[in-house]
Parts: C-alpha cells; structure tokens; sequence
C-alpha cells in the first residue's frame, strides 16, 4: 500500500508550490537578462559575471539553510515540532552574522580579485558597478532562506508561491524603470537591475514575517520561549550545514571559474553563455523543486522510520522531474530562434547560440537523475558524503573545462559538454550510495 508521499499527487502536492516559486523567481531572471540584452553585449556578459560571483557566496547562506531544511524535515517527521521554531530563529541570528562577514568581505576585496580574473576592462567596470548594490541583499536573502528552509521543512509549500510572485511584480517593475529610467527614475543600467533585486528581497522578507505572525501556531512550533544565539542548535545545524556549504560552494565557484573562462574568448561568448545559462535555469525549475521536495521527503520518511519507502520514492520524483523538464525542451528546441529573440534583438547573436543550446537541453535528463539523487543523499543526513562526491566530481570537471576550453580551444558549445560530465558522474555516485544503504541509522 503507497503512502500519499509516495504516491504522484502526493509528490506533487509538496513540489508544484516550490516549482511555480522557482518558475517566478527564474522569470525575474529572465526578465533582468532581456533587459540587460537591450542595453548591451558587455552589460549582458558582466551581469552573468556578477551575478554568478554573488551567488557563489551567498551559496554559504544557502547551504546553512539546506542542512536546516533537513533538520526541520528530520523533526516534523519524527512530530518533535516543538523544536523547529529553535532551529529557524538560531539560524537567522546565526546568517545574519555571517550575512555581515560576507559583505565586509567583499566590499574590501571584489575589485583586487576580479581586476585580476578578468580580461576585459569594460566587463570589469560594469560587474563592479552592479556588485556595488548587490551585496546589501545578503542580509536580506539570509534571512529569505530561512523562511524557505521552514516552510519547505514542514511540507507547507503554497507560501512559497505568494511570496514569489510578489517579488517578481516589484524586481519586474523596478527593473523597467531603474535600468531604462522610466517612471520618473533615474537611468542607471546595471546598477538598476542590481537595486531592483535587492528591493524585491527587503519586500520578500517583510511577507514573511507578517504571513508567520498571522499563519503560523507559534505554541506548537515551539516559537514561544526559545533561548536565543542558542550554540547547541547552531552547533547542530552547522554539524549538517558544513559540508552543504561547503559543497555548494564549491559547485556554483566552478559556474564562476567556468564564465571566467569563456570571458576571455571575448564579450560575445559571454553575452552568449548568459543567454544559455538563464534557459539552462528555465528547464532546470522542474528538477530543482523536485530535488527540493525529494530533500525534504526523505528526510520526512526517515524521521518517521519509513526507510524502506526511501528509494522507490526517489525513483517516482525522477520521473517527474524528467517528464515535466522533456515538455520544457521540446517547445525549446521546437522555437529556438523565437525562443533567444526574447533575450536579445541582436540576429547574429541568436544564430551564434543556437549550438550551444542544443548542447545543453541535450544534458537536462541527466541533470534532472543528477539533482533528485543527489539532493536525496543530502537529504538522509550523510551531508559528508554529498560533499565527497562533489569534491571527486569538480575535480574531474574543473580538469575537463581546462581541456576544452583552454587547451583545445573548443568552440564554445563544445564548453557546455561539461555539464554532460559533471551530472553523469554525480548521479552515479548518489545512485551506488543511496543503493548502498549505509545511510539507513544516520542519526541527526
């Protein structure tokens, strides 16, 4: 007999909310892309820079956040709720502090690392001036994160979607009118798109907290009472949260080695590879909110002692996550030019990224096995393992990059065969561990 956690709708039921959130937030990245385009082929390529630079570190934040999901998940299957509300006040206290760290660090030390990185002055120039701005969202989006982990963790996923769609009406918005100088506003290009994401944050953060004030039973969720910059729990957290940090880390600082590297066979490459990369995210929403709900599902399913249902229940989010991501690359590659005039008005750039994005929606059914397994390793607890097995893989990774990209000198679609490496070895390694069932007893 299936569990409704095991059964399709049931899958759905916790995944669609974070799809749409996810769906939402992408279209804001989309939309800033599109933007950027009409203002400007180094705009296009700094912003992919910069924007990739930021989330390299705000991955630290997201990661601590994860390994908090996963304790969150572990407690509600377990029905110890009164220790969750402990977990997300700690847990902001403790991004906040590392949120403050984080943005000391690179108001000093973005400009001496970049200038040495990057080979184009005006890339430069612009990365700088939209980091600039971004940096204050840190403290902002630490504090989102927390929210996600929390709702996430307890499987109450529709406020995920409210909360999106608000942000998009305000980045989109202010989008137009900061980085075109409509509405009255100031014409301020890369910056505006900068101001206009962390705008949507501070608005993301102030939903949160009055819908958890007015939504949420503080009594059973244990909010009530609790010992704040408590070390126990944070010391419990960062038990889990190291290695995802770490990890993730790691993964998005190869995207950022993997720009670099492009950026210096010129500013059309990049422009292109921005383009590429926001549809890679597009298709990829599907298999990022399963590998989210499969994290939290195992998690839930271990914590209720229900094992067994473990990886029969990765398998059914598998094939979730490669059905829907197979209807988003058929219309794709159906419209392709259609598809990238939505970027850019620039016909030799569009016919120039037509070979690099057959390439990648080529690898997204392996992306999709790579995300929910590996996502479903983390989610037993065994984050040690998550990261051994990140660890292997970027090293063959960053090895296979050097060698197409800057030995061979591969055109460039041939640089987005990376991916091909990188998700085959990944979804290999979590398939031979979670099979293994060594995870089984881990104690959290």
């Amino acid at each position: 007999m299936q569990t409704q956690v095991q059964s399709y709708s049931g899958i759905w039921k916790v995944a669609y909310p974070i799809f749409l959130t996810l769906l939402v937030q992408n279209m804001i990245q989309v939309v800033a892309t599109a933007f950027l385009g009409r203002v400007g082929e180094v705009e296009l390529g700094a912003s992919a820079l910069a924007g990739i630079y930021y989330i390299v570190i705000f991955m630290l934040a997201f990661g601590f956040s994860t390994g908090s999901q996963i304790l969150i998940g572990r407690r509600n299957g377990e029905g110890q709720y009164g220790k969750i509300g402990e977990i997300v006040v700690n847990g902001v206290l403790f991004l906040l502090s590392m949120a403050l760290v984080l943005f000391l660090f690179t108001r000093f030390f973005s400009e001496p690392i970049l200038s040495r990185l990057l080979s184009s002055e005006p890339v430069l120039e612009a990365a700088l001036k939209y980091l600039d701005w971004r940096m204050y969202g840190l403290f902002f989006s630490s504090i989102n994160v927390m929210f996600r982990a929390f709702y996430i963790g307890i499987t109450r996923t529709k406020v995920l979607t409210v909360n999106a769609l608000l942000m998009a009406s305000v980045n989109i918005f202010l989008d137009y009118a900061l980085i075109f100088g409509e509405f009255g506003c100031p014409e301020m290009g890369i910056a505006g798109a900068a101001i206009a994401a962390i705008a949507s944050e501070f608005v993301s953060v102030l939903f949160f907290v009055g819908y958890t004030f007015y939504a949420v039973d503080f009594e059973k969720y244990g909010f009530r009472g609790i010992t704040l910059t408590s070390f126990k729990v944070i010391t419990n957290i960062l038990s889990i949260s190291l290695s995802l940090m770490f990890q993730y880390f790691l993964s998005l600082g190869t995207w950022f080695f993997f720009f670099l590297a492009i950026e210096h066979l010129g500013e059309k490459p990049l422009a292109i590879s921005n383009i590429i990369r926001s549809l890679y995210m597009i298709v990829a929403i599907p298999i990022f909110s399963l590998s989210a709900t499969a994290n939290t599902l195992v998690s839930n399913a271990i914590g209720a002692g229900k094992q067994d249902e473990v990886l029969p229940l990765v398998w059914k989010i598998s094939r979730l996550a490669l059905f829907i991501s197979m209807l988003f690359i058929v219309v794709i590659l159906s419209f392709p030019e259609y598809v990238l005039s939505v970027y850019t008005d620039n016909t030799s750039l569009i016919k120039d990224s037509i070979p690099s994005l057959i390439v990648v929606m080529s690898v997204m059914p392996i992306i999709a096995l790579r995300n929910v397994f590996f996502s479903s390793v983390s989610g037993t607890g065994n984050t040690k393992i998550a990261l051994y097995i990140e660890i292997i893989t970027l090293l063959i990774y960053v090895f296979y990059m050097w060698l197409v990209i800057r030995k061979l000198q591969f055109p460039l679609h041939w640089c987005w065969t990376s991916e091909h490496v990188s998700g085959g070895l990944i979804f290999i390694l979590s398939f031979v561990y979670l099979r293994s069932n060594k995870w089984r007893d881990k104690k959290i």
